[in-house]
């Protein structure tokens, strides 16, 4: 630990600069910034800094033109007038350690949890480029989670990046920890992005809990922070992944939103003058979202993994929307949380027949894939003929495929909301024996097979 101080202490005094250029505000339209005098100097997403030390505000550069440079205010413009200096800021390091593990930061690598924070001695791009594909390991094993349903319907394979698909109020947040909490990894990092300030802190503390905060680290830019900090909130967390997994840890990526990543996004592109061409997002959500997401993923021979969990809030459940749509084709998976088997009281609240793992039937056995396979059939032969079963309107023995599906209908449901298996060998187990419910029911005589025995 004193090395990693003293190292971190060299190289902050290193970055310190005794010079550094400075222009002048020439406009200013909201929170939108006109400067001349630093378009030789600056790049595309820069940080400036406005005013004097009793007024500053910071910025980021989101338009370079032979005239000026448009800067984009993290924060209200008030008090900003022509002529006020604007000195262009060095960029910030980003240098996670295993010190971070168990903190909260911002997505500047700043604490936020009331304690210092030690940065460690190398620094890292919050934006980097994925591994090369021709590098990259294959998914590997399934993981266990502690959750029967992940355990065998929806398997997690090691490296897998998976979408959670889900309204407000469904529990989409204690599903994240619950993963958290039971996921097999060595590290978890999560991204909270444009989250409730009331909620950050009750995740942290009620919902992860210090058992899921012993190997997190979590990176919180809350809903009323400026829209650069909330979309790099996104990138940071991606960014603290990728450190442990390039020294060879098996790391649990958890962001919580895509939704919010994209609308920061929108309003940034908005403002830098992008039209909107996705139901109000601009072209270039599609490759910042693919950009994310390919970040994580299998490592190389070298390197861990890093499998990732992406959320996306989905309004009325339309899956087509565009953030979705754009996830679906991106990720290896998908598990959409459904508000009607929420409100019956069954969690996690995940609609299997519309959930997929493209991790299957790698992953699993020849005997699991069966199992898979039927559990699946008699839950799609079940919602058919659900409002019929209802209604009163079937009658016991006119299909013996929905006889077996009402048999295991209930052993079904409650096997989904097991929690707390030790080994996946066991779930599929308990996986077969509620199934066995319905084996019974199709060798049970239906009516029809009982009257024409009596006729003959």
């Amino acid at each position: 630990m004193p090395s990693t101080i003293f190292e971190g202490m060299t190289r902050a005094i290193s970055e310190l600069e005794t010079v550094r250029p400075v222009g002048r505000v020439t406009g200013a339209s909201g929170a939108l910034v006109q400067v001349s005098g630093l378009s030789g100097a600056a790049r595309l997403g820069d940080r400036v800094s406005l005013g004097l030390s009793q007024t500053r505000r910071t910025g980021e550069v989101v338009r370079i033109t032979t005239g000026g440079l448009s800067c984009l205010l993290e924060g209200a413009a008030d008090g900003v007038y022509l002529g006020d200096p604007v000195v262009l800021c060095a960029r910030r390091a980003f240098a996670p350690n295993d010190s971070w593990i168990g903190r909260v930061v911002d997505p500047d690598g700043r604490p936020i949890d009331g304690r210092p924070l030690v940065p460690g001695a190398h620094p890292r791009d919050l934006r980097t480029n994925a591994l090369p594909a021709r590098i990259r390991r294959p998914m590997g094993d399934r993981l266990a989670t502690g959750l029967a349903v992940f355990d065998t319907l929806l398997p997690i394979a090691r490296g897998q990046r998976l979408g959670l698909f889900a309204g407000s109020g469904v529990g989409k947040s204690t599903l994240l920890a619950d993963l958290a909490r039971g996921v097999d990894a060595d590290v978890i990092v999560i991204g909270l992005v444009g989250e409730r300030g009331r909620e950050v802190r009750h995740f942290v503390e009620d919902v992860l809990g210090p058992e899921g905060m012993a190997r997190s680290v979590v990176v919180a830019a809350t809903s009323d922070k400026s829209p650069q900090l909330r979309r790099r909130c996104a990138w940071a967390a991606t960014s603290i992944a990728e450190h442990f997994r390039d020294e060879g840890r098996q790391v649990l990526l958890l962001i919580d939103s895509v939704t919010r990543f994209a609308e920061a996004h929108r309003e940034i592109a908005a403002t830098a003058g992008d039209s909107s061409m996705l139901r109000g997002y601009p072209s270039s959500t599609g490759p910042e979202i693919a950009a994310l997401c390919e970040r994580a993923g299998p490592g190389s021979d070298t390197m861990g993994d890093i499998t990732a969990i992406y959320s996306v809030l989905v309004a009325g459940s339309d899956m087509d929307e565009p953030i979705a749509d754009i996830l679906r084709g991106v990720l290896d998976g998908h598990v959409v949380l459904d508000r009607d088997i929420a409100e019956r009281g069954r969690f996690p609240a995940i609609d299997l027949l519309r959930s997929v793992s493209r991790s299957l039937p790698v992953c699993a056995s020849p005997a699991e894939n069966t199992l898979i396979a039927q559990a699946r059939r008699h839950l799609g032969v079940y919602s058919r003929a659900e409002l019929m079963i209802q209604s009163g309107l079937y009658t016991a023995g006119s299909d013996p495929d929905i006889d077996a599906a009402i048999a295991c209908a209930g052993p079904l449901e409650a096997f989904l909301t097991k929690r707390g298996a030790t080994s996946p060998s066991l779930v599929f187990d308990d996986l077969r024996r509620a199934l066995s419910a319905s084996s019974q029911s199709e060798r049970r005589p239906t009516p029809k097979q009982v009257r024409r025995f009596i006729q003959n």
